[in-house]
């Protein structure tokens, strides 16, 4: 008769359910056409929004500051500002490519993911509020933050695969292992 050690061995397990993840539901798994309509749909309601923040902006930078500059030195600060938007620019896009390729060497699991976003969500409706003012007062550089945001949500739109997807397979792996 077989022990109880080598029959539980025998037996097959069950496969490990796959996990929901934040904005994909289930649909990474097998990264079909509901994956990528997720992600387009991401892109679609994101870009939009920051397009409106961009033209925001642009508008508060054109406004007072700008227009009590003599006109000379208004050319000089115009021309600064889209010099360094344009470093901000790609310094958004290494930053975001940097914190996405430490992510994937450590990536969450789903359950840490899920905690992220909940702790993430939890803090959004406080962190607007307090940050209108700095916001007023910040809008001689906002051209510069815009093209930082800009750079930093370009890059994290457009990466292949997600830290939480990749979390996630290597949580499945370990289930099934």
């Amino acid at each position: 008769m077989a022990s109880r050690a080598s029959s539980d061995a025998s037996t097959p397990r069950a496969p490990a359910p796959i996990p929901k993840l934040p904005g994909l539901g289930r649909s990474w798994y097998e990264r079909g056409t509901r994956y990528w309509a997720r992600r387009i749909r991401t892109a679609v309601v994101w870009l939009p929004l920051l397009a409106v923040y961009c033209y925001l902006a642009f508008r508060l930078y054109l406004g007072v500051p700008r227009s009590d500059l003599p006109p000379t030195v208004r050319a000089v600060w115009d021309w600064a500002q889209a010099v360094a938007s344009g470093v901000l620019l790609v310094w958004g896009w290494t930053k975001q490519r940097r914190d996405h390729r430490r992510q994937l060497l450590d990536p969450p699991s789903p359950q840490r993911m899920w905690e992220t976003r909940r702790d993430r969500m939890s803090r959004s409706p406080g962190l607007a509020r307090a940050g209108l003012l700095p916001l007023l007062i910040a809008a001689p550089v906002l051209p510069m933050l815009a093209a930082w945001c800009v750079g930093w949500s370009v890059a994290m739109l457009t990466v292949r695969e997600y830290p939480s997807e990749a979390g996630a397979r290597r949580w499945l792996e370990e289930r099934a292992a």
